[in-house]
């Protein structure tokens, strides 16, 4: 991440010029060397952005941009320390009722210890920078650039619907013929179902014609059963028959199950239906996988049924496909390589108003070689920019030249489109590099509290009154438009999505050394200044390892059992650790020592079965924002002084209690994400309500004993903005104090609440709802009267709510009128 050194710089010095000002630096007596340290990362920040770009080819100025982002992270880490204290004297300063009871929870070391250590620190990071400013051979050669920020280079593209797809409509049709039109056993009797490969290499669109295809009016109409699933490279099938199971079923599949289970389990889904199954980016080179999986597919299925597999390698086709040729997809054409790039950068019907971008845009398009995925995303860098000296940059700039990759042009390419990128959000996509390319959905809900946690979205490119959260979701949306991110899915609370290959690997490229995962037989390769871990097994060799590392950041542990002598050293050996993500580990006990952690912000416990209770020592993690504890079904008990957590945002929890305990999670008022799930004995919500009042996203399902109504709500205004509701028995109607959203509202989902019998008529002075979701609710009849009252309503979807369905149906129903102001109504019902 050597080119962050710009963003790191001008966070850096934003906070020095803040913390200098506060009485706790007075107080240590480290105003005047913070001043001084601001004066010359400013200095050395006026030549950052020629540095960044001239390290492409200038391996000496690559090497000193390395050494200076080392030095910003470790100074970054120091400024924290400042924001800890901060923190812990507003817990003591809270809770002055229990004065000696805080103190000597919250308790450090002698403060003038503290400070000599502060100082030295200071001075230390001072020297360092001094000496890489003094390499005159590079700093003189670097000259100041100006830069005017990034917050206001956020711009809504419109995305390119599948109907656009530009260059591969033969193949579409070649493909439907194939799955539609072709006998049952497309002249091969030994085959009951037949196999389509689409064969190209990374970038050239195979999953995007597959998911072309996949949608296709005919294709839906064709046959029973669809599924889609992304292949884990390693094929393994116990978890591959997992995931088709999941997709069949359209659920989660518990990984408790055996692979006899779910094998079993897969035939009776599959049982005498015509099925399609696309199986997206295999890699198996195995043909006896691939014979144990198709066996399992093809037994006991209907005639006709077919797979569609997407791959790079022609010897996974070869070994799999059963038609004659496969599908291969070729580089496009320049015509439609240039209608594509005129799709992704023009506004539409705008390439006329600006011929020579036009023209310099066919230049650009050549040099992508006809790899639409390099088109596009270039393109989407370039959408509504009209000086055309940044179009020239991008034509002109001398990663062209850099050595290729066996990709042809993608590598060069997808560099160049990150090299353009705003520095705000260059940061952000290169802390994307902790997500796994092996898992193929990631949620933008934890992607944005991992940037938060890792602090790189400024508050201040904000406009208007945004929480961090907001700011992540546009910095998300921004990436998004520009093609980083693809398959979205809006989830309402949150989104999904993934990363193309060849952007994870693009990811990987520009964090260098600072992600790294961790197997016993690779731990030589670690750098000393890895910042971000993550485990797939732990033993001897690793927690050697570990004994070296300081300056770790992220740990992630992908480890089924873990010890509790892993989590010690964790604790003891990375005091400035941001991320703490252990989901899934069979934890039994949490150790007093994560105590320690004054700068953990994220901490994800969830699926801790096991667990039964938090220790104590949590509620000292006064820098806390996000904590995950949901899916541990068996947690009965929870930390009496959890209200310490003064900055925690987000709780994601499951309790086997029957009411939360008195001063609570009702009184942790920075919450602005609440989400309680599978409560299976809980009968009330929190009786204090303090916890409300900053409430912004509210997720409450699978509680099957859980009355809604026990809240008496007489403060302000709610600012809650999102809500979900789901598989809640009880609940018969809305509880009144929803009302108090009614301004704020702009999302409300209800699913599977099957005995809510009616909608509130209160729900019209829902002025600011814009998306209502109603899923399976057999028992709902009707909407509110005044539904026309909801002029920002822009979404309205039924699905599942046959008594609704019948009324409301578009034109005909007899209550039609009162939604026809929508935009867009959707139905569909299950039988």
């Amino acid at each position: 991440m050597a080119d962050l050194a710009f963003p790191l710089a001008t966070n850096l010095i934003e906070k020095l010029g803040s913390f200098a000002s506060e009485q706790i630096c007075l107080a240590w007596g480290v105003k005047a060397d913070l001043k001084k340290l601001q004066r010359t990362m400013s200095t050395i920040k006026d030549v950052l952005l020629d540095a960044e770009q001239k390290q492409a080819h200038n391996q000496q100025i690559r090497s000193w941009l390395r050494q200076l982002k080392d030095v910003f992270l470790d100074a970054e880490d120091l400024l924290d320390e400042f924001e800890c204290e901060a923190l812990r004297r507003e817990v003591v300063e809270t809770f002055r009722g229990t004065t000696g009871k805080v103190r000597r929870f919250f308790s450090r070391s002698n403060p003038i210890a503290f400070r000599l250590r502060v100082g030295h620190e200071i001075k230390e990071i001072r020297e360092r920078l001094d000496e890489l400013k003094s390499n005159k051979a590079i700093f003189d050669s670097l000259t100041s650039i100006d830069h005017h920020g990034g917050g206001g280079d956020h711009h809504e593209r419109p995305f390119v619907p599948a109907s656009k797809v530009i260059g591969r409509q033969y193949q579409k049709k070649q493909i439907v013929n194939l799955l539609v039109e072709q006998g049952d056993d497309d002249g091969n009797s030994n085959n009951k179902v037949s196999v389509i490969p689409i064969v190209g290499i990374g970038g050239l669109g195979k999953t995007t014609l597959a998911k072309w295809v996949y949608d296709d009016k005919r294709v839906v109409g064709h046959f029973e059963l669809r599924m889609w699933q992304s292949v884990p490279v390693d094929f393994e099938l116990t978890r591959l028959t997992r995931l088709i199971l999941g997709s069949a079923l359209d659920t989660e599949i518990s990984d408790k199950l055996t692979l006899d289970q779910l094998q079993g389990r897969l035939r009776e889904a599959l049982k005498d239906k015509k099925f399609l199954l696309v199986l997206d980016d295999v890699w198996n080179h195995d043909a006896l996988k691939w014979s144990q999986l198709r066996d399992l597919l093809t037994e006991g299925a209907k005639s006709g049924s077919k797979i569609l597999v997407t791959t790079r390698s022609t010897a996974v086709a070869e070994i799999m496909g059963t038609i004659p040729a496969n599908i291969n997809l070729e580089f496009l054409s320049d015509k439609d390589s240039v209608s594509l790039f005129v799709e992704c950068a023009f506004k539409e019907g705008h390439e006329k108003e600006y011929p020579n971008l036009f023209e310099m845009g066919k230049d650009i398009v050549r040099k992508c070689g006809g790899v639409p995925l390099a088109v596009k995303t270039l393109g989407s860098q370039l959408y509504s920019k009209t000086d055309e000296r940044e179009w020239k940059l991008v034509r002109d700039s001398e990663i062209w030249e850099l050595k290729q990759e066996d990709d042809g042009h993608i590598l060069p390419a997808l560099r160049l489109s990150y090299t353009r990128l705003p520095p705000h959000l260059r940061q952000c996509l290169a802390y994307c590099c902790h997500l796994r390319k092996d898992r193929t959905q990631y949620t933008s809900y934890a992607l944005i509290r991992y940037w938060m946690a890792h602090g790189i979205l400024d508050q201040s490119r904000a406009h208007g009154n945004m929480e961090l959260e907001d700011i992540g979701e546009l910095y998300f949306k921004d990436l998004w438009a520009r093609s980083f991110f693809q398959n979205v899915t809006d989830y309402g609370m949150y989104y999904d999505f993934d990363m193309h290959d060849l952007i994870h690997d693009l990811v990987q490229s520009v964090a260098q050394g600072e992600c790294f995962t961790v197997k016993s037989a690779n731990t030589k390769d670690i750098s000393e200044n890895v910042r971000h871990l993550t485990f797939l097994e732990a033993g001897l060799n690793v927690s050697t390892t570990m004994q070296k590392l300081n300056k770790v950041r992220t740990i992630t542990a992908d480890i089924r059992d873990i010890d509790e002598s892993f989590m010690c050293t964790c604790f003891s050996r990375f005091k400035y650790l941001r991320v703490l993500q252990l989901p899934t580990c069979s934890l039994q006990v949490l150790p007093s020592s994560i105590g320690s952690l004054k700068h953990l912000r994220y901490l994800d416990l969830s699926f801790n079965k096991a667990i039964t209770k938090l220790p104590n020592a949590i509620c000292r993690l006064q820098s806390l924002q996000a904590l995950h504890v949901d899916g541990c079904e068996n947690l009965e008990e929870w930390p009496r002084e959890i209200s310490k957590l003064i900055s925690l945002t987000s709780l994601c929890l499951t309790t086997k209690q029957t009411n939360f305990t008195k001063n609570g999670v009702g009184c942790l008022k920075s919450l602005r994400f609440l989400s309680i799930i599978a409560c299976s004995n809980l009968i009330s919500l929190p009786r204090e309500t303090s916890y409300l009042a900053s409430l912004r996203n509210l997720w409450i399902s699978e509680c099957e004993q859980l009355d809604l109504g026990n809240i008496k709500y007489q403060g302000t205004p709610l600012k809650l903005q999102k809500l979900f509701i789901g598989q809640l028995p009880r609940l018969v109607a809305l509880p009144e104090w929803f009302q108090g959203a009614a301004n704020a509202l702009q999302v409300l989902t209800i699913a599977k609440c099957k005995n809510l019998e009616a909608l509130p008529e209160w729900l019209e002075s829902f002025t600011s709802l814009t998306k209502l979701v109603l899923y399976s609710c057999q028992k709902l009849s009707s909407l509110p009267e005044g539904m026309r009252s909801l002029t920002s309503l822009r979404e309205l979807v039924i699905d599942d709510c046959p008594k609704l369905e019948r009324r409301y149906k578009r034109d005909i129903g007899e209550d039609w009128p009162k939604i026809s102001h929508v935009p867009h109504v959707s139905f569909r019902l299950v039988y």
